[in-house]
Order: C-alpha cells, then sequence, then structure tokens
C-alpha cells in the first residue's frame, strides 16, 4: 500500500510501470539499460478513491491526464531503474496529496477607509506633479 494521506491509501497493483532507456550523461550504461521509469496510475479505475476524491483529483491533475483520467509520472533522474521507480512513486505521492487538500474559502473583506483615501491622495499628488511637469505657454516662449 502507498500512502497518500491520513486514511487514504493506494493499492501497488493498480499503479503500472513502464520502462525504457534513459536520456543525458551516463556512457554506456545509458545505451543498454532501461533505466527511465514511467508510471501510469488510472485514477477513474482507482477502487481507494471516493467519488468526490476522484472528481478533484482530475480536475486539479487534468493537464497530467488523458481522457480516459490515466495520470503519467516519468522519472529518469538517477541511474537506476530502482531509484527512478520510487522517485516516480514519491512524486505520485506528492501530487496526489496536493490535488486532495481543499482549499480555505476566501473571506470577502472591506478596504480599509484609510487606505482607500491615502490611495486618492497619491492620485492626487502624482496628478498634481504631472501637471507641474507639463510645458506651458509661458510669455516670451517661441511658437512655431
Amino acid at each position: 500500500m502507498i500512502e497518500i494521506e491520513d486514511g487514504i491509501a493506494v493499492r501497488e497493483d493498480e499503479l503500472v510501470f513502464k520502462t525504457s532507456r534513459s536520456g543525458g550523461p551516463g556512457g554506456q550504461n545509458v545505451n543498454k539499460v532501461n533505466t527511465r521509469v514511467t508510471l501510469f496510475f488510472d485514477i477513474a479505475g482507482c477502487e481507494s478513491l471516493s467519488g468526490p476524491q476522484k472528481r478533484r483529483v482530475l480536475s486539479r491533475l487534468s493537464t497530467r491526464a488523458d481522457k480516459k483520467g490515466v495520470v503519467r509520472v516519468v522519472s529518469q533522474k538517477f541511474r537506476t531503474q530502482k531509484a527512478n521507480r520510487r522517485a516516480a512513486v514519491e512524486r505520485l505521492q506528492q501530487l496526489l496529496r496536493e490535488a486532495l487538500k481543499t482549499k480555505p474559502v476566501r473571506k470577502k473583506t472591506q478596504v480599509p477607509r484609510r487606505a482607500h483615501e491615502r490611495r486618492l491622495e497619491e492620485k492626487k499628488l502624482r496628478g498634481l506633479l504631472k501637471q507641474q511637469r507639463s510645458k506651458r505657454n509661458w510669455p516670451g516662449d517661441f511658437e512655431g
């Protein structure tokens, strides 16, 4: 079982791993060994999550999920398949934790009166400054 949060865990048989050759430095190891790990997790078919949890996860991870509700996580950071597999599972745990968090409801507040007045005063000062900088037709100025 892979622990997501308190009371929420995903069975390991619900995860599908696929390996392939990794890019980047590593010498002959890169050309011979399948160290890159791609983890597929079917959110829509997951039995560990309830309906509302599935909807929340799918909406928050919509960029990572395909049309069938399968989330894909890739890891090729390490030089061993085992380490990349562990990293992919940890990344999935982190994504699911963040997706399952409920955001607090924003309480609408009013702008304090003094802050509103200060803003208007600053606007008046700025307008006055610009007015003073503007070119005026002074007596004796050449118009042309």
